[in-house]
């Protein structure tokens, strides 16, 4: 109730506001037609100053070739008017002094029929930068074929993706991914799965925003990822599939369709992609156990390979439907259906401290997982006039199910390799998540380039986590009690945001915002004959203020400050207290008592003449939040052999950075970007009773060269480095990947051939070190990441003749109709 009060008193106040921006209006109204004088729709009209050119405002005309614009203030104007097939034409200069002004009816003059049919070639660069985010245009990117969404992150100016799939954003975890502007609500190993099972040829653009505006939710320490997915809004029936293949260690394929028809009011889109992905895993670990007085105790060696068969379904559909030329409605289904086995071998050697082996055991595993999803969004959109009022609402729910059914042998020899016995253990690890989601956004203009946004949300959402562990005794079947558990848990968040953005002058802007966020908590841990039942809840209030200030110094030089506060809360199954199975010298487990991690973040940005971009940022992190590692302990308090890992609050993080992106034009044939981000991380705190304070630097660069050439060739370089730095408790060494890739146009440019090679030299090797407690280790992670991989793209179908689309939405939104039809 209480959020259904806030939405009706934040639509009322808006309507309001309207009311009063609306008493003193001038209104500017006129209509398009052809030579004919038939009435041309959604024909583009331009105001522009008469004095200067400098665009005013946008709008399309209707079905009967009418256009108009609100709020316009006294002064001379003129309007640029342009359509599909027809030149376009500048009117009259004329005057604006408080009361209606009709324009003169525009009559167009149709171009040759020659141009019946045009096809729009002209490429996004692959790296646009712009004041407040980073946008990645994926099909520009030779090399992104035949990746999944976690490899294209992976080449992202400033993103880091560690060996179990965790994103970093400019040194920082904490990241939010999100879909189509609509949050995953996943993290960790869900997420990695995910992201895993989407191609590349599904993604349109990523776009990177470190410190979000208050309209985004406050969730992400280091900021938000924004994947878009394509979407065809060209009239008539489009569309475009792909084939490719992967050569590896292993084979790999990957295809996928996308269809699209828009005509009249009703715009209907799919896709379809399905991903074949054989490969594998090698982690290496070396752990050596001290005494008190840093001596060794044993030596413990690891060698985990891990062999994974994906098979990977994604399936969307969905509609827009304008019931006026105003108002448009849609809804849009997805789901997804990602099969995997996965079979391991691990072989540990234990140690006595002269290196001799004691013991030698062997894990062989059997994993069989299903991973399900599936979502429906409604949504809805009006436009109120063409001043840019409009009302958004937005309707989500979305279910995620995983079956996880697991199978270890564990056997124990002697140094000479005779069997001393085995240990057998079954494992059923279903996992549901159910998310529902319901918003509602408005935007209002207001007088002297003022505008005021305003919006509500609520989510709620509900996971079950459940472990069910069997173990092999004498001769029989029983469940293990210590592994077996249940964990529910169940999140609400109530948001408000309002924010007003002002241009001050040519050179000046401003934006503020604030948004306030209701947290709502609770789990329960149910017990075993074994093990008693606990729960936990929690309630808390947070307010996170946004500013900017951009400052235009000259047509060379841009300026922008930025300051946000933002949020961390704990993943839900990080929260789970018990501990899991990984093998036998390692466990998982959550930590119930974890708190929100917050951060402050300011940037300053520097934009020369649109192609040099540097940035500096400072960020502190409290209650920060970081995996950490434990010894388990024995019957006698001694520290055992296995590894606990979990997530814990382990102190405070500084980190101040600075990052530099260049984007030349070194000729009319060859770009190249360049991305470098180097920061400087402190942590300091308690951890497992000893104190933390590590510090250190990190540098990431990331290097790509696009090559054009004639006859439809094109090719590119492209690579990326990361220095040595921590990631909390680990100090990650230097590694990095080069890739390189050809295409070619084909079939009067209908089709694309694409040709290249990921990791060239087989550099993208993880590996470190890790002390805590009385264990030193050392790590090395291989995986199949050098594949060659070719491609064939098809652009099949025609737009509908002597049409033009009526727009939704703003530039953007027209923007990517052109690249639907040529990409």
């Amino acid at each position: 109730m209480r959020t259904k009060l806030i939405v009706a008193s934040i639509i009322l106040t808006a309507f309001n506001l309207a009311a009063v921006a609306q008493q003193k209006a001038a209104k500017v109204a006129g209509t398009v037609g052809g030579a004919d004088k038939a009435a041309i729709q959604a024909a583009t009209v331009t105001l522009l100053k008469a004095k200067d050119s400098a665009v005013v405002k946008m709008s399309v005309s209707d079905k009967a070739g009418k256009f108009e614009f609100e709020n316009i203030p006294e002064g001379k104007y003129l309007l640029l008017v342009s359509a599909v097939g027809h030149a376009k034409k500048y009117t009259p200069a004329f005057e604006v002094a408080g009361t209606a002004v009709e324009v003169a009816p525009v009559a167009l003059v149709g171009e040759s029929k020659e141009m019946k049919a045009v096809t729009i070639t002209a490429s996004r660069p692959m790296i646009e930068q712009k004041i407040d985010r980073t946008v990645v245009n994926v099909e520009a990117s030779v090399t992104n074929v035949g990746a999944n969404a976690l490899e294209v992150l992976e080449k992202a100016p400033g993103v880091q993706v560690d060996k179990d799939g965790n994103i970093s954003l400019k040194g920082k975890q904490g990241v939010v991914i999100m879909m189509d502007g609509r949050p995953s609500y996943l993290t960790g190993p869900e997420l990695a799965n995910l992201l895993k099972g989407m191609q590349a040829s599904q993604l349109d653009q990523i776009e990177i925003m470190t410190n979000p505006p208050a309209k985004y939710d406050a969730a992400g320490n280091s900021g938000i990822i924004n994947i878009k997915t394509k979407k065809n809004k060209i009239k008539g029936f489009n569309g475009n599939a792909t084939v490719g293949v992967g050569q590896g260690v292993y084979f790999k394929t990957n295809e996928s369709i996308s269809l699209n028809y828009r005509d009249g009011k009703m715009n209907l889109f799919s896709s379809y992609s399905f991903g074949y992905n054989e490969n594998f895993q090698q982690l290496d670990i070396y752990r050596r156990y001290k005494n008190n007085d840093k001596t060794t105790n044993a030596i413990f060696e690891q060698v985990a390979f891990m062999k994974k068969l994906n098979r990977n379904n994604n399936l969307k559909l969905g509609m827009d439907y304008y019931l006026t030329n105003k108002t448009t409605i849609g809804f849009v289904l997805s789901g997804a259906y990602n099969p995997e086995t996965n079979d391991g071998k691990n072989t540990s050697y234990l140690k006595n401290p002269q290196s001799q082996v004691d013991s030698i055991i062997t894990a062989d595993s059997y994993i069989k997982e299903v991973w399900k999803n599936a979502s429906v969004n409604l949504n809805m959109r009006h436009q109120f006039d063409s001043t840019g009022r409009e009302l958004t609402a937005d309707l989500d729910y979305i279910r995620y199910d995983a079956s996880n059914d697991q199978h270890f042998i564990n056997t124990t020899y002697n140094p000479g390799w005779v069997k001393r016995y085995d240990e057998l253990l079954d494992g059923n690890l279903p996992l549901s998540i159910n998310i529902y989601s319901a918003k509602v956004d408005y935007t209002h203009p207001l007088k002297n380039n003022m505008k005021l946004e305003m919006g509500v949300k609520s989510s709620y959402v509900n996971t079950e986590n459940k472990a069910n562990y069997f173990e092999f005794v004498s001769g029989q079947w029983q469940t293990d009690y210590a592994k077996t558990n249940f964990f529910d848990y169940k999140e609400n968040i109530n948001a408000a945001y309002v924010s007003l953005n002002k241009q001050l002058n040519k050179k000046w802007g401003v934006q503020a915002g604030l948004r306030f966020e209701n947290t709502n908590l609770e789990g329960i841990q149910y017990g075993n004959p074994t093990q008693k039942d606990s729960a936990f809840d929690r309630s808390y209030n947070s307010l996170f203020p946004t500013v900017y200030i951009s400052y235009n110094a000259n047509k060379d030089n841009q300026f922008g400050l930025n300051y946000g506060r933002r949020i961390d809360r704990p993943s839900y199954e990080n929260l789970n207290p018990f501990m899991f199975f990984i093998d036998k010298f390692t466990y998982g487990s959550g930590n119930p008592f974890m708190k929100p991690q917050y951060s402050d973040n300011i940037e300053l940005t520097h934009i020369f003449k649109g192609f040099l971009t540097t940035t500096l940022n400072y960020n502190v992190t409290k209650d920060l939040f970081n995996e950490t590692f434990t010894q388990d302990k024995l019957p006698n308090g001694e520290n055992g052999y296995a590894t606990i890992v979990r997530q814990g609050n382990i102190g405070r993080r500084e980190n101040v950075g600075i990052a530099v992106s260049v984007q030349i034009p070194v000729t009319k044939w060859f770009t190249t970007m360049l991305y470098s981000n180097y920061n400087y991380i402190k942590y300091s705190g308690v951890l497992n009773g000893e104190e933390l304070n590590v510090e250190a630097g990190n540098l990431m660069v990331n290097m790509n060269n696009q090559f054009k050439f004639n006859k439809g060739w094109s090719a590119e370089l492209s690579g990326w480095f990361r220095g040595k730095g921590p990631e909390g408790q680990i100090v990650l060494d230097p590694f990095g990947q080069l890739s390189a890739g050809i295409a070619k146009q084909v079939l009067k440019g209908k089709g694309t051939v694409k040709l290249n090679v990921r990791d060239i030299f087989y550099t993208q090797q993880p590996k470190g070190e890790i002390n805590f407690q009385s264990t030193e280790a050392k790590f090395k992670n291989y995986r199949d990441s050098r594949v060659v991989n070719l491609t064939f793209t098809y652009r099949f179908g025609k737009p509908l003749k002597n049409t033009n689309g009526r727009k939704k939405g703003g530039a953007g939104d027209e923007q990517n109709r052109v690249k639907g039809g040529g990409e």
